[in-house]
């Protein structure tokens, strides 16, 4: 039914009612209910005029008491709600319903949007006659305001989340390609130079090809887009992904002259999955070495612990440092950086962590300045 039509409806009923039948509705206790309630309280005519309202409600519409009772509701309310509570009132008055409560948007006197939360009843004399409306306005602008933001953001993170697919799915292929060019690359050598095979460096680099073909097999299986359930995870031996993982940085940890000591139990299995449980390790060895100190040699300590529900991998190293009370809340964040290094991006923490996290784990880390860092990794038991 359209405004008009309603409004119509409403002025032909207002000829059946007590004209002063609100000048009968006063005293202390009454002025104490408007005065003292806990969100706005109004009274509303059946043609919608206001007729009494709490100091909640001037607030909240930015209008006088005086302002409001020269105007009837519908005059500030917006053209896209009005239908739906004219609609409502009259049903209320025809009595189809008891009460009503509607979500709204009121225009305020200086003009922006606010939004209410509205419950209204209608209160009839002995004879059943409808006599005026009680509504109760709650502001809800805050909440409407905060939950448009959080849909925002979920947008942004879904976009976000379709390009990380799309990139990984790219990523995977690309890096296949090359992977497939490498090994073609030492069948060439091996047939040029026979001798090539004798060599430890060449051997070093034949096996890392082979690990970083392995891996890129893992990254294919990871579902970016679902999120990792337990049922999902496998059974991973601990101190073989350690291993592999230090055997993977060896040409690197033999540049830096860095020892790496892997002290894991032999019998230790975590839940997790397979690339996620490389792309750890190789990030907490690969930036214990980056942000070694400039002082002594690279010393890196893998060791583990077990708690009632976690085994706990602690990587400890005796490079930098960090300065833990500065640093520490931004220190998994997205692209901040903690070190001056020119390979740093502030990339590599903060996806480790989720990588932890979405396998069911948690980091904590201990640092002193210029005198190492320890971080423990806690792993769902198998």
């Amino acid at each position: 039914m359209e405004a008009n039509s309603l409004q119509s409806v409403h002025s032909d009923m207002i000829s059946k009612i007590m004209p002063n039948h609100f000048q009968k509705v006063e005293g202390e206790l009454f002025n104490n209910i408007f005065q003292y309630a806990n969100g706005g309280i109004a009274i509303v005519g059946l043609d919608g005029k206001w007729v009494k309202v709490s100091q909640s409600v001037v607030e909240f519409l930015g209008y006088s008491e005086k302002e409001l009772y020269e105007i009837n509701f519908q005059k500030i309310t917006h053209r896209d709600d009005l239908n739906v509570d004219l609609n409502l009132m009259y049903q209320l008055l025809e009595g189809k319903i008891e009460k009503y409560q509607i979500e709204k948007r009121y225009f305020h006197k200086k003009g922006h949007i606010v939004w209410a939360l509205l419950s209204v009843s209608l209160v009839r004399d002995k004879e059943g006659n409808p006599c005026y409306f009680i509504a109760q306005i709650t502001d809800i602008s805050a909440q409407k305001s905060s939950r448009w933001k959080l849909e925002f953001l979920m947008n942004v993170i879904k976009g976000q989340n379709e390009k990380l697919k799309d990139f990984a799915h790219i990523a995977t292929h690309d890096l296949r390609t090359h992977v497939g060019n490498l090994f073609s690359i030492t069948e060439f050598l091996e047939e040029e130079i026979s001798t090539i095979v004798d060599s430890e460096n060449y051997t070093m680099l034949k096996d890392s090809i082979i690990n970083l073909d392995k891996n890129v097999k893992n990254l294919t299986q990871i579902q970016i887009s679902k999120p990792k359930r337990s049922n999902a995870l496998v059974k991973l031996n601990l101190y073989q992904f350690v291993n592999n993982a230090t055997y993977n940085i060896s040409a690197v940890a033999k540049k830096e002259k860095c020892e790496i000591h892997n002290n894991v139990d032999k019998d230790l299995h975590v839940l997790g999955s397979e690339a996620y449980l490389d792309s750890i390790i190789l990030n907490f060895l690969t930036n214990a070495i980056k942000y070694r100190s400039e002082h002594r040699n690279p010393i890196i300590e893998l060791s583990s612990s077990e708690t009632d529900e976690y085994l706990v991998l602690h990587i400890e190293d005796n490079g930098k440092g960090i300065d833990l009370a500065t640093h520490r809340y931004k220190l998994f964040s997205l692209n901040e950086t903690i070190h001056k290094h020119h390979d740093s991006r502030g990339v590599g923490l903060y996806i480790t962590k989720n990588h932890i996290e979405s396998i069911g784990g948690k980091i904590e880390v201990v640092s002193e300045v210029d005198k190492g860092t320890r971080f423990s990794i806690f792993f769902l038991k198998a």
